[in-house]
């Protein structure tokens, strides 16, 4: 099929533009005319012309998310059909990904299927927690409520994430810093000191020989090192697709110095504020804990949620096996244990998220500050080994000479 870029005017009078997907020209027409639309334009697009979309297989960003359905709730609290909603949002949205899963969203519903169902076809880039609802939502006649949720919930899911990568970013910066700098000085400095290194007739010191066999690495067989890293990537990614490769990544990533509480501590926020979020929507504690077991990215994590899932349709407390799993924090299952004993596991649920978010908050800016100090050692070791490896030499020689 050919693509056509297309302008037309709506029954309301307003102007809008795309493209659309058709055998020919006439065919185009007829089917922007059957959505009553009045056909200003319809020509093939060129090469140049085409929406070029290579984000359509990624997750949409939880900020996104939660603008979308900040809009819409307020659109259908405005008395807007859910149709039309999805028409106003399409144009609305900046996010290719989330302006076409709308528009197919919106044909989906438009033959008669539900929200809930139009949204499940992109199950691949719409999160499981936001489906569920709005099935809740739907079958309770509380659709804006449920998107006034999940409003809050993505906001707080973007916050989070936020503050984690706010975390990383600085040693992340500075590692490469210090990788670019090396990989300079071997390159384009050490090389002019290696001819008088050989000239001088002399045993070099350690640091020094590793830093000419450094330059000799990048400068004539930097071809290895493109190939051993290609080799490593290539080989982490086949590891990390298997069973066990999940289970030893998500192992390390859990007990991993620093880094392991602040990814125990995000966990056990995202999952009690999302089975709080669900449950109050009217979602049962089973398929809550499924949902939430299905937004995990750590398998552990995974695997404990849908370990209780199964325990819990058995007629066992969440509780007993949030807590026997041994990954997540003790105050998580003994609130659990409470709101099971008053009967109000939502509300709890929600404390909890509340106390875990602040404790992500205080665990990040530990985090920040003990890299800091961690990343200027670092520095300073690569700046002293290549200090070392230069100045040692001339330095050895002149003591030679004074000798003499």
């Amino acid at each position: 099929m050919a693509v056509y870029k297309y302008k037309v005017v709506d029954a309301s009078g307003k102007n809008k533009k795309g493209e659309i997907e058709a055998q020919n020209q006439e065919q185009a027409v007829s089917k922007l005319k059957a959505d009553g639309f009045t056909v200003v334009s319809c020509d093939e697009a060129g090469m140049m012309d085409k929406d070029i979309n290579i984000t359509i297989n990624k997750k949409i960003k939880p900020r996104d998310l939660s603008v979308f359905c900040k809009q819409f709730a307020s659109i259908l609290n405005a008395g807007v059909t859910i149709i039309s909603a999805l028409d106003m949002m399409s144009d609305q949205m900046e996010n290719k990904t989330m302006q076409r899963v709308l528009r197919e969203t919106k044909a989906y519903v438009e033959k008669g299927g539900t929200l809930a169902d139009g949204f499940r076809q992109h199950s691949k880039v719409i999160p499981p927690i936001m489906i569920s609802m709005i099935e809740a939502g739907e079958m309770s006649g509380n659709l804006e409520v449920c998107f006034e949720r999940l409003a809050i919930q993505f906001e707080k899911q973007s916050k989070l994430q936020g503050k984690i990568k706010g975390a990383l970013t600085y040693p992340i910066i500075v590692l490469i810093v210090a990788v670019i700098v090396v990989i300079v000085m071997v390159v384009a400095v050490i090389p002019q000191f290696s001819d008088m290194f050989a000239d001088m007739g002399m045993e070099l010191p350690a640091a020094t020989k590793l830093l000419l066999w450094l330059s000799d690495l990048f400068r004539y067989r930097w071809y290895i090192v493109l190939a051993i890293v290609v080799v490593v990537v290539v080989a982490y990614k086949a590891f990390a697709a298997t069973d066990m490769g999940k289970h030893v990544i998500g192992k390390i990533t859990i007990k991993v110095p620093i880094f392991g509480k602040l990814t125990v501590m995000q966990a056990a926020a995202n999952t009690s504020r999302t089975l709080s979020t669900l449950m109050a929507s009217g979602i049962s504690l089973v398929d809550g804990v499924e949902a939430v077991a299905n937004m995990m990215t750590n398998i552990w994590f995974r695997e404990a949620l849908m370990n209780a899932k199964d325990q819990v349709m058995k007629g066992v407390p969440l509780s007993k096996p949030i807590r026997d799993c041994g990954i997540y924090p003790n105050m998580l299952p003994q609130m659990i244990k409470i709101g099971e004993e008053t009967g109000n596991i939502e509300d709890m649920m929600d404390k909890v998220a509340d106390y875990y978010e602040e404790q992500v908050d205080m665990t990040t800016e530990q985090v920040t500050t003990a890299m800091e100090p961690l990343t200027m050692v670092v520095m300073a070791g690569i700046v002293g080994i290549i200090v070392a490896g230069v100045y040692g030499p001339i330095l050895s020689m002149y003591e030679g000479i004074d000798n003499v």
